[in-house]
């Protein structure tokens, strides 16, 4: 029977950790870390995460500017934003919920975050920096799962990995991540052929697909790590892309949903915040 990982326990950890940066900050007469968390519109995604950025943040005692903008506002009056707070020295991160409504050019829009303050990692430039070695924030759901995954204490080098989708917020970065750990990574998509036997040479595990219960035990090599990091929803709950009753007993260790890496994203996006000030 294998284990679920308690990413909550790993979460509090983290959080003591940040709220420690914070009060010596404040002790020392340092400015505390703020965030700028913008959301155009009504999306009902973005203003739920949104909120519990701001409540994570007032958690750890980081200021919290929340910036609602009107579903018309235009696409310069949102960059004019963004340049205002790229020159506001007492904003260290800006978050950009997305999507945008469908006027506005993300990418274009995206490009005049300051890479400084873009603890998101949304743009080109932090991208780059990341698939070139030289990162200086890690995009906060594949930080979840390799910071999982290190929490674990087990040797990494050499082990065989299989990323299962190859969205740029997940599947890219996160076999990048896994690269630097000396792994042999294999990148799965909708267009691989026999998706189960590749899965079934993995050590670890990674599901990042979005299509609820799609792994089961099947796909799963006995002792595997399995990291769940889908969220879909099914008869009205969050549910992971790994059937988890039916892996549980072949892995070695798992992360359930909701619980697991979602669980640790906001945490490590406020860690990525206390990084801009070092």
């Amino acid at each position: 029977m294998g284990e679920i990982i308690n990413v909550i326990d790993l979460a509090k950890k983290i959080k003591g950790q940040i709220i420690e940066f914070v009060s010596q900050r404040e002790n020392n007469g340092k400015m505390i870390p703020k965030i700028a968390s913008i959301v155009v519109g009504e999306d009902g995604g973005s203003i739920f995460y949104i909120n519990s950025q701001e409540k994570v943040a007032n958690s750890l005692g980081i200021l919290f500017e929340k910036i609602l903008l009107e579903e018309s506002t235009t696409e310069e009056e949102l960059i004019n934003e963004i340049i205002t707070l790229n020159n506001n020295e007492e904003i260290h991160g800006i978050i950009l919920q997305l999507p945008l409504p469908k006027h506005i050019d993300e990418k274009k829009v995206i490009s005049y975050i300051s890479p400084d303050k873009d603890i998101d990692c949304l743009t080109y430039i932090n991208q780059g920096k990341l698939y070139a070695g030289h990162k200086k924030f890690i995009p906060c759901t594949p930080n979840s799962v390799v910071t999982i995954l290190d929490s674990l204490n087990i040797n990494l080098q050499g082990k065989e990995v299989v990323v299962v989708g190859r969205s740029n917020i997940v599947g890219k970065p996160v076999a990048v991540l896994m690269l630097e750990r000396n792994c042999t990574v294999t990148v799965c998509h909708s267009k691989t052929k026999d998706l189960q036997s590749v899965c079934q040479r993995a050590d670890i595990l990674i599901v990042a697909i979005g299509i609820p219960n799609y792994i089961d035990s099947s796909y799963v090599k006995e002792g595997a790590i399995v990291i769940d990091v889908g969220t879909s929803s099914l008869n009205g709950k969050i549910t992971g892309d790994v059937l988890l009753d039916d892996v549980i007993g072949k892995s070695s260790y798992m992360t359930k949903v909701p619980g697991g890496v979602g669980a640790l994203t906001t945490t490590l996006l406020m860690k990525n915040l206390c990084e801009a000030l070092k």
